[in-house]
């Protein structure tokens, strides 16, 4: 909860967004998004709604707006210049999108894991107290049961436990990206934000990473961008799809893939492009 961040970090996250009704279910609310790098827009008046504790796929071709409509949740896009968004993403009744929002304490309760694993240079435990000791966690007991925590819940503690000390750098692919997973929950979002966790993994990896996801959203609310329609087939509640820029079809994800609506979609799904 973003009243939690104020707590956590002391922080106001202060605006007054334009009223919006928001039904309960729905944790993250996306009306009229466009989003530009320069004066080319890469996202076209998208309008959708995420719900809570579920996994919701964001399919399509490469450059077809998926992943920079990811970014955007978290204002990851910030970070690139000449980058711009309009419309609206409402979370915690808040328009995200607000200049008037601490971006920082935002991306505490948004966590992201990227394409490729990113464990810092560290021991396995500092990968996950780093972030804690800078929110201002200093007691070790309370950093060690969160460490413990947060890798229990990565379905990583029984395999680290005896080596926590030893560098994060020496797992295989497959742990580290649950290492990042655990670093994100760490925090104690709300929602995770996945950019292809598993592409660079080998299949028992992808396997596990894929079970862990499914596992997570009884806590959690996952948002994953994926190339692979078979994972988003089987892991996810809801799939969104996207071409050059535009959403063409969201919906239950089985329906989506037996029974699509829109032509566009079966075509794609199908493999007849993309």
């Amino acid at each position: 909860m973003l009243t939690a961040v104020k707590e956590r970090t002391q922080v106001d996250l202060t605006v007054q967004p334009t009223p919006i009704e928001v039904k309960s279910e729905n944790i993250i609310t996306v009306r009229n998004l466009e989003i530009f790098y320069g004066d080319k827009r890469a996202v076209n008046g998208i309008s959708l709604d995420i719900e809570k504790n579920s996994v919701t796929a964001l399919i399509g071709p490469s450059g077809c707006g998926k992943s920079t409509f990811l970014r955007s949740i978290n204002r990851m896009n910030d970070l690139i210049p000449g980058a711009r968004a309009a419309g609206e993403i409402i979370y915690e009744d808040l328009n995200i999108l607000s200049q008037d929002i601490n971006v920082v304490a935002l991306r505490k309760e948004i966590g992201m894991v990227f394409q490729k694993p990113n464990p810092f240079p560290k021991s396995i435990y500092e990968n996950i107290a780093h972030g804690l000791k800078f929110a201002g966690i200093r007691k070790k007991s309370e950093l060690d049961e969160i460490v413990e925590e947060s890798l229990q819940k990565a379905a990583l503690w029984d395999e680290v436990k005896d080596r926590l000390h030893k560098s994060a750098l020496s797992l295989s692919g497959g742990q580290q990206q649950r290492l990042c997973i655990a670093r994100s929950i760490a925090m104690k979002p709300t929602v995770i934000l996945l950019d292809e966790p598993s592409s660079a993994l080998d299949p028992i990896s992808n396997a596990k990473v894929e079970e862990l996801i499914i596992g997570l959203k009884k806590d959690y609310s996952i948002i994953i961008v994926t190339h692979n329609m078979q994972q988003a087939a089987r892991i996810s509640d809801k799939t969104a799809f996207f071409l050059n820029g535009d959403l063409i079809e969201y919906d239950n994800t089985k329906k989506l893939f037996t029974n699509p609506s829109v032509k566009k979609t079966e075509e794609y799904i199908s493999g007849r492009f993309g």
